[in-house]
């Protein structure tokens, strides 16, 4: 139980970090979240807890499937912003965009030789 408080602690100190960095730095603040690091984070306590590198792999390729259905929201949003949709709505529409493109990742990836 404390490991799990340890990475949920660290996790948050790094999502408040990039929130109170893009106050004042948006691009910089961007470009900290656009690092992998949730994935790098999750990496480091999925091979602490299980060790094991064929699973390693695994995570690892699925992870970068994953990220790409996720790349269209963040252009979606900024686009139904400036065009004077309000922020809540544009974000859980590209939020919904996203739902929608991770669905078919999952139902057309294992098709073209995709583990996921």
């Amino acid at each position: 139980m404390l490991w799990l408080a340890i990475k949920a602690a660290v996790s948050g100190v790094l999502i408040a970090a990039i929130s109170l960095v893009a106050k004042r730095y948006p691009g910089f603040g961007a470009l900290i979240a656009s690092l992998p690091l949730v994935s790098v984070l999750g990496m480091l306590w999925l091979w602490n807890e299980r060790p094991d590198t064929a699973n390693m792999a695994a995570h690892a390729e699925a992870t970068f499937w994953f990220v790409l259905p996720s790349l269209p929201m963040f252009v979606l949003i900024p686009a139904l912003l400036r065009n004077g949709v309000g922020f809540h709505l544009s974000l859980a529409a590209g939020c919904l965009l996203t739902f929608v493109l991770y669905l078919l990742m999952i139902g057309i990836g294992p098709r073209f030789g995709l583990r996921l």
